[in-house]
């Protein structure tokens, strides 16, 4: 019928469509081989071009590539130029035992922070407490409140949050809420009009123009208040955080809060992004009050993004895993190493350090879930101990060495934290601290289950080839 009446036959049709697979694989592995500097990237996303027809250009213009020119180019800019106009020092670090003052370098490089001391830490291992002490001091601000989370939801804590801000812009105190634009889509725009007429300011980090385009987000978890104390780490505003999801069950997290001279870096870090979002450069000791010693712990705030080539998070990871000497404990409900992280794990696990990765049971999202599956073959072959949290969601984001040093935050261990999206880790020199996640760690492991590797070498073919296929996406998971 198609061909008696336009005179077009099928074999026509399957010549335009080669001819249009061609041109549209030809056009895609030009993109990747200019978009990916890493080697393993580019040669993954050209097989998948290759072996997959039209749905590998379409997953590469969906989730490979993460370059969006124009904002990048503007986000950089726009970093400069508030870099330029709050004219805020960054010092040098200080206090620092010399075996780590490489990651002091190496989170300060750039424009990075100092790591300063005279901090106070307080360390929650749970949503509740958390969320209470953040309530608290919301409620207590005198002149300003900086929020900025990657998921924001309208549920029965997200109004709690909503109530406070409202409540706080109410007597007058400045009230900034940042969102990120994919994260919390679900927030209604009717708890957003009520804290803007309560004379609260509400910003979305890059709206989502082309829906296509998911990547570059801001998984950020910051709350300022007054610039004197900070909250930062793993946890998200919504009630599956407080354990209440029938979904997840019990949630496991690590949140901090802390006082003292480092809560600079998270203001400073909350303002790049407001300016970057709204273009509104906020500057003054209103917002940097200066700090006097409250405690006795170094701290230093790491922020990586992918406005920088420079990837400070993950060069801290590897050069911490590669300085230990006698244990890496590892917590992240997601593990998709790139190269130098993987090697950096098996070359420690050979030498003897005691290595063990603490993830998930069941899984939140299966496609990094499986791709994780594939490398803890090498990793337990390596000498690694590899557990599964069992009693509901191990969402905590944090790496431990040796007792001496610890990186909490927002940041997994995924190329997607590592690269892809703008984070935020604190990393902390201090003995006291790292001994509070290590009991949480060791606690853990109680609720946790070993995974055998001979048992594991015998996993089903077809789970093998599903992980084998699943690990394809690792440069963009």
């Amino acid at each position: 019928m198609f061909a008696s009446t336009f005179g077009v036959t099928w074999q026509d049709v399957a010549g335009w469509l080669l001819l249009v697979e061609v041109l549209l694989l030809v056009g895609t592995l030009v993109a990747v081989m200019h978009v990916k500097r890493e080697p393993m990237s580019a040669i993954a996303w050209s097989l998948m071009v290759l072996l997959l027809p039209f749905v590998g250009a379409f997953l590469f213009f969906v989730f490979g590539y993460q370059t969006v020119h124009r904002r990048l180019m503007r986000r950089r800019k726009r970093s400069k130029a508030y870099k330029a106009f709050s004219a805020r020092a960054s010092g040098r670090s200080e206090g620092v035992p010399e075996r780590w003052d490489v990651l002091a370098k190496l989170g300060h490089h750039g424009t990075g922070e100092p790591v300063t001391g005279g901090n106070a830490v307080e360390l929650y291992h749970e949503g509740a407490p958390a969320f209470e002490a953040m309530l608290t001091a919301i409620e207590r601000a005198e002149r300003n409140v900086h929020l900025q989370f990657f998921i924001f939801r309208s549920d029965n804590l997200g109004k709690r949050f909503i109530d406070a801000l409202c409540a706080c812009a109410g007597r007058g105190v400045e009230v900034r809420l940042l969102v990120d634009s994919v994260g919390s889509y679900k927030l209604r725009s009717g708890a957003l009009r009520r804290l803007r007429r309560s004379g609260g300011k509400v910003a979305s980090f890059l709206p989502i123009v082309n829906p296509l385009r998911v990547n570059l987000r801001n998984h950020r978890k910051i709350v300022v208040v007054d610039g004197h104390t900070g909250f930062a780490g793993g946890l998200n505003i919504g009630d599956e955080y407080l354990g209440l999801s029938p979904k997840f069950g019990y949630w496991r997290d690590t949140h901090f809060r802390i006082e003292g001279p480092a809560v600079e870096g998270l203001q400073d870090a909350f303002l790049q992004d407001w300016h970057f979002t709204t273009g509104e450069a906020v500057k003054g000791g209103v917002y940097f009050p200066g700090h006097k010693a409250v405690g006795s712990a170094l701290a230093q705030v790491v922020t990586s993004g992918p406005d920088a080539d420079y990837k400070a998070i993950r060069e801290t990871y590897v050069a911490a895993i590669l300085r230990a000497r006698h244990r890496v404990w590892i917590a992240s409900p997601y593990f998709v190493p790139d190269a130098g992280l993987r090697d950096a794990l098996l070359l420690a696990a050979r030498s003897g350090v005691d290595v063990r990765f603490l993830g998930l049971l069941r899984p939140d999202k299966w496609l990094p879930f499986l791709a994780a599956r594939y490398y803890w073959a090498d990793m337990l072959a390596a000498g690694v101990k590899v557990y599964q949290y069992a009693r509901g969601m191990m969402h905590s984001k944090y790496v431990l060495v040796d007792g001496e040093w610890a990186s909490v935050g927002s940041a997994n261990t995924d190329n997607r934290s590592l690269l892809l999206n703008f984070e935020l880790n604190c990393q902390f020199f201090d003995t006291a601290v790292v001994s509070d996640l290590e009991a949480a760690f060791l606690k853990d492991l109680e609720w946790s289950v070993r995974i055998d590797p001979e048992v594991y070498a015998t996993r089903p073919l077809l789970g093998r080839l599903a992980e084998n296929a699943c690990r394809l996406f690792s440069p963009v998971l």
